[in-house]
């Protein structure tokens, strides 16, 4: 029985031991040749936030999976996508959190309208209390 755990136990660690030894992808760490598409994958780069670190952005950050949206990034710019469409696929892959740049939706507006809303009652409030001294 002891010898059929062990072994479940190992085919299971096996996927977590080959993720860890997987090269990382060719332009993670590479940049592209033409200039102005490094610097356009760059610049979006710098506005994805890292997954795993979460406080960088995947141009700053070491992580394999930043390497890999790098990599992602990176052949889709030299393929000529637009950098916003890259920025939707990631965002339709890995979610709103992905981009530093909010995109008010359906799940977000209740985010930028509940603010003013509060504003509006203090201001309300504020207003009366005063009116009633004067």
């Amino acid at each position: 029985m002891r010898g059929l755990l062990a072994l479940l136990l190992a085919a299971m660690a096996m996927p977590l031991v080959a993720q860890g030894n997987a090269p990382p992808a060719p332009y993670a760490y590479r940049q592209l040749d033409d200039p102005a598409q490094e610097a356009a994958a760059q610049e979006l780069m710098e506005t994805l936030r890292c997954l795993k670190c979460q406080s960088q952005s995947i141009a700053d950050s070491d992580a394999p999976m930043a390497g890999d949206m790098r990599h992602q990034v990176r052949i889709r710019i030299a393929a000529g996508e637009k950098p916003e469409d890259i920025r939707s696929w990631l965002m339709q892959r890995y979610g709103d959190y992905v981009s530093y740049a909010p995109v008010v939706s359906a799940r977000t507006w209740p985010l930028y309208a509940l603010p003013v809303v509060f504003l509006l009652i203090v201001g309300a409030i504020l207003w009366r209390r005063f009116r009633r001294r004067a």
